[in-house]
This record gives structure tokens, sequence and C-alpha cells, in this order.
């Protein structure tokens, strides 16, 4: 199996002249975009130049910046010299990227000028803007890199998970980790030389890093992020994008603006409900000039609704699921498929099992296979906890195997309600329905002590609800909603009165994929 660097040598050996990464908006001191060419004679140099300046195998090396064509060249340089990449957010204060210092204790860190205020003391520090000493455009070096023996074994990345719960860990990757990730789950999604791959998944969180960047650069085709959302129907026909990677929210909406848009016209209204794939032709044919190959959506449960109505209209929409600690993908479904809430098969390679079902299929989702991490950083017993004797991984994810081997996830299982009855209760599905209706915002579920109740906390959506003409009533407005999305579920699993439905004034605080900090809400912040 290869390393990673050596793989990007061999596909710009092969497509040297293909594009392989766009800047969506300018930057200063780069280019628009760059060739595989072009992007291997810089990635050389740059390793040159950080082996002069004492970057060597085995080193941790912090990479705090935003998604551009510097960002990876730094981490392909980086992995040719043998050290660890560790991402870490751009946008995480001084106290949260000294945390992660103090336990990785790198070598040097790479970011922009403006963060070094914020960066700690001791590490070298490489400036990606060349505002400042050490900068980027000073490091390269017309010199060769060095010639380091890295084996597919050896650590590529140390990356520390999101810690929704507070327990954030630095986890260890190897190049044969990630590209057991790349190989067979290309067997699943294959990705073609002239694929552009649009995404608005960071680069510092593994899952953009290895599947909107590297997955891409693996096929021969080229990556681009965005953060802008209202950018991305300009940039889809601008650069003829395939492929698109977003979160659930972004597709609910989407769907709903298409459908709106369509049936606004009695021959519209006539095409969406007898001939949906003549509808879908004009929309991927305004989208993205027809170039669309397909959607992924990950980081969150799809509603079902408007998966198979992307689908209906013949556009294929992929939904898929992972975890750092697994390269990132676990499983992948088919785009097109007829089966709602499934997150597909685990890909090739990739075994999985249902831990101590309870009678209706559930359990705790173990994993294991050659995309399973190598273990977390200075921590043997987190390690031990994670991945048994057998090496199988324990996800920590509760979900149910169907007859075709399928994934359907229910929640995490540390998140999960115990009411007296002794009923569980997921609070991702009732966060899930809750957070469709139109006036909520955001929304977390959670037990209540005082009456052994189920809880909503929401922040509302201030702008529909003004619209509506409902602001004043807020509450009353988004429990009579509340009240019939949970009809759908079983009485057990509903709030018992408005009382149990509770509206904050603040968004939640979030990581940086937007996954909810269950932890760190406190129950005075609620009205």
């Amino acid at each position: 199996m290869q390393t990673l660097p050596r793989m990007l040598d061999d596909v710009a050996a092969r497509y040297p002249d293909h594009v392989a990464i766009c800047n969506a908006s300018e930057i200063a001191g780069e280019p628009k975009s760059i060739t595989y060419r072009d992007l291997i004679d810089e990635i050389d140099r740059l390793a040159a130049g950080l082996a002069a300046a004492g970057v060597s195998k085995g080193d941790r090396v912090l990479l705090a910046s935003r998604p551009r064509i510097r960002f990876a060249a730094a981490v392909f340089a980086l992995l040719r010299l043998g050290a660890w990449v560790v991402p870490v957010d751009p946008t995480f204060t001084g106290q949260e990227i000294a945390g992660i210092a103090d336990h990785a204790e790198p070598t040097a860190i790479f970011a922009p000028g403006e963060l070094f205020e914020r960066l700690p003391d001791g590490p070298i520090r490489f400036d990606l803007d060349d505002s400042l000493e050490r900068s980027y455009r000073d490091l390269l070096s017309d010199g060769p890199p060095p010639d380091v023996d890295v084996s597919p074994d050896d650590i590529a990345f140390l990356a520390y998970t999101s810690g929704t719960t507070g327990d954030a860990k630095g986890v260890l990757l190897s190049h044969g980790n990630v590209m057991s990730d790349l190989i067979h789950g290309t067997k699943v999604i294959p990705i073609l030389p002239d694929d552009v791959l649009l995404s608005i998944a960071p680069w510092h969180h593994i899952l953009g890093l290895v599947a909107c960047l590297i997955l891409p650069l693996y096929g021969g085709g080229a990556a681009i992020y965005t953060d802008d959302y209202r950018r991305i129907a300009e940039l889809m026909p601008t650069f003829g994008v395939s492929i698109f990677v977003a979160v659930p929210k972004l597709y609910h909406a989407l769907y709903a603006r298409l459908a709106d848009r369509v049936r606004s016209k009695l021959v519209g209204r006539i095409l969406w409900r007898v001939a949906p794939r003549v509808v879908g032709r004009g929309i991927k044919q305004r989208l993205t000039g027809g170039r669309l190959r397909f959607f992924v959506s990950g980081s969150a449960p799809l509603d079902p609704e408007v998966a198979l109505g992307f689908r209906r209209l013949g556009i294929p929409l992929m939904e898929g699921y992972g975890l750092t600690e697994t390269s990132p993908v676990i499983s992948l479904c088919d785009p097109m498929s007829r089966k709602a809430g499934s997150v597909g098969r685990p890909i090739p390679t990739v075994e999985a099992r249902i831990l101590n079902p309870w009678p209706d299929g559930t359990g705790e989702l173990l994993v294991r296979g050659p995309i399973v991490m190598q273990g977390y950083y200075r921590n043997p017993e987190a390690t031990a906890g994670a991945i048994d004797e057998n090496g199988w991984f324990h996800t920590g994810d509760l979900a149910v195997l169907d007859t075709d081997g399928e994934i359907h996830l229910k929640g995490r299982a540390k998140n999960v309600i115990v009411l007296d009855t002794g009923k569980n209760v997921y609070p991702e599905e009732l966060e899930w329905e809750i957070g469709r209706i139109p006036y909520v915002e955001e929304v977390l579920v959670r037990y209540r002590e005082a009456d052994g109740a189920v809880e909503a906390v929401v922040y509302p959506n201030q702008e529909k609800l003004k619209a509506d003409g409902k602001l004043r009533q807020a509450r009353e407005a988004i429990w009579q909603e509340v009240r019939v999305r949970l009809e759908r579920l079983a009485p057990y699993k509903r709030l018992r009165s408005i009382r149990h439905l509770v509206l904050v004034s603040n968004p939640f605080p979030k990581t940086s994929t937007l996954d909810i900090k269950r932890h760190l809400f406190r129950h005075e912040e609620a009205e």
C-alpha cells in the first residue's frame, strides 16, 4: 500500500495538467487554481524548506488555517517529511489552541499571520500569508526535498475529535488507514479524473481533509471549498461541479426552494407529478451545466423525504457515515436507493456488528477493518476502552443492521435517555423531528430530572416567526407545531406539555462541524 505523498506523485504523473485545487475566493499570494504538476513542485520546494528549518520525521506540526492551496501544499509537504499533521480549527481561541499544543507538543505551527497572537509560545511559527517572519514564500527552496523513508504504518494525522461531550482526544491515523479508506471508499463512490468536488466541510476536520480534499486528488479530480452558502449557486456552474458535499440542513433548504420554484407554475406542477426526471434534468442543467453526478450528505441525519425526493427527480444523493477514528468513512449508501434512513453498507474490508442488541435490534455499532485508527495519542486507557482485544472499534453510536447489512443510525449511546419506565428515548430522533419545524433554528433534547420527562430546548427562528406575525407568541406557535410533528412518534417519546418546551435567546455552542456541545449547555441559560 502507498503512502499519501507517493499516491499524489503517481496521480500527478498521470494527470500533470489537470487542475488539482481551486480557491473559491481571491487569496493574496496564491493563484486561483493550481495543476497537479505545479502542486507537486510547490510541495517539494516547501518540504525542502521545512527540512532546512528543522522539521523532521515524527515531528508534530499544527496547521491552523482556512482551506486554501497553501493549506494543501503544507499538508503534503509535511507528510513527505514523515511529520504528523495536526489540523486545528482556525476559529479556536488561544486557550483552545494552547490546549491542543500542550498535548501534542508540536515542533512548529503553520498559520496565517493574523492568528499569531492566539498561538502559544515555543513552537516555530510559519506564516501562510507572507506577512511576518518565516513566511511561506521564504520557506520555498530550489533544492530537492530530503528522501525520507515513510511507510504506510507511519502516522499521517493527529486529529483531535470535536468533543461534543467534553472528551476531545487525539486520534492517530496512519498513511495506511487513510489510504485504505480512499481505496475501498472509491469502490463505492468512484472519483473520475474530470470530477470537480465542491464542499462546505472545512479541511481542519478529518471529514473535510480526507473526503473533500484528498479524495478528489486520489482520483485526479479537483477540490474546491467554500463557507459562503450564498455563492454556492454561482460556484457550481462556474467550476462545473460534478460532486457536491454538504450537510442535511442545506439539502433540506435546497429541496424546498427547488420544489416551490417548479410547482409555482401549472406546467411545473404537472411535470413534478408525472415526469419528475424531466424536472430533474432541468435542475441539474441550471445548477451545474448538466455536470452534476451526485450530492453527498453527512454529519447529521438527512430527512428521508428529501433524500427520496431528489432521487425521484433523478438526482443521485448519497448519505454517508463515519468518525474521525475511522479515517473517516465507514459506510455509504446507494445514491439512488429507495430505502429511507439508511447510511448504507460498510465499505469493502470493513465489518460491522451490533453489540448486545435490544429486542428491536438496536445496540452499539462496532466496526473492524484497516480504516480503524492506531489509537488515541498518549491515552492508552481510552484506546483500550475503544478498541477491544479482537480489533472491534466501539463507535458509541446506536444503530440497527437490516437484513441487507445496511446501517440505520439511532443516536449516540451516551445521549440515550432512559425513562423511569425503562423505555429508551433517542434525543437525536426528537431533535430531527422538531428541527424540521420552520420556527426552529436549533434544538437540543435532554432529560429533565425534576419530573423524569423529556425536555426540548429550542433556539427559535426569529425571522420566520416575525414574518408570520407570531414573534410575540413564539412559544405557543412552536408548541403547536411540535405537537403535530411528534404525533409520528410513540407517546412515551413525546413532550408531555408546553412546560417541557424551553426557548433560549442565543444559539447553542457548537463544534467546528456544527454539532451542539451538549456538555456546555447550562440549564440557567433557558428562559
